[in-house]
């Protein structure tokens, strides 16, 4: 289970406020930006490697093998 970050309080007291519900709906793309990077420079930072696509796989010409 992933611990909760520092900021997660911070964020639900300011939408449950009728002026951090109001900035929140002005500026939700670009907190759903800002998010996503945080996620992805979190996750670069904890080390964690995209997968790699394998080799091309050989193809098949039809013949039988003998």
């Amino acid at each position: 289970m992933s611990r909760l970050h520092k900021l997660v309080p911070l964020l639900g007291g300011l939408l449950l406020s009728r002026g951090g519900r109001r900035v929140a709906g002005r500026h939700a793309g670009k907190l759903a930006l800002a998010t996503l990077a945080y996620e992805v420079w979190r996750s670069r930072r904890e080390g964690a490697r995209p997968k790699v696509r394998p080799g091309p796989r050989p193809r098949w010409s039809g013949r039988s093998p003998r």
